[in-house]
């Protein structure tokens, strides 16, 4: 399984903003979608936003208007800003790459922890 790069986790208090970005190696070849996913201690994974090669984005409906996805195709780069954050937006962050074919390649995960 070829292996994400993640960066950008960390511990910031409510109301905070943090920046995760993911980089795809060159050998994924045709991705036509780039993701983060997340999950909580106890809680199965869930889906946080996604954005498409066409540009088109979904979000989970507990992050709309607080979290923005951003790619760079030509980079094989996406970004996930998180701004207004919640103590329950807590989870380890996992970088989500699909291709074409619908083969898909995990991150190994990245910690965010939001205090009180």
């Amino acid at each position: 399984q070829v292996q994400l790069v993640e960066s950008g986790g960390g511990l910031v208090q409510a109301g905070g903003s943090l920046r995760l970005s993911c980089v795809a190696p060159g050998s994924i070849s045709y991705i036509n979608r780039m993701g983060w996913y997340r999950q909580a201690p106890g809680k199965q994974r869930e889906l946080v936003a996604t954005v498409t090669s066409g540009g088109s984005t979904n979000y989970a409906d507990s992050v709309k208007g607080r979290f923005t996805i951003s790619r760079d195709s030509a980079k094989n780069t996406a970004v996930l800003q998180m701004n207004s954050l919640k103590p329950e937006d807590t989870a380890v962050y996992y970088c989500n790459v699909r291709t074409v074919v619908g083969a898909t390649s995990w991150g190994q995960g990245t910690q965010v922890t939001v205090s009180s």
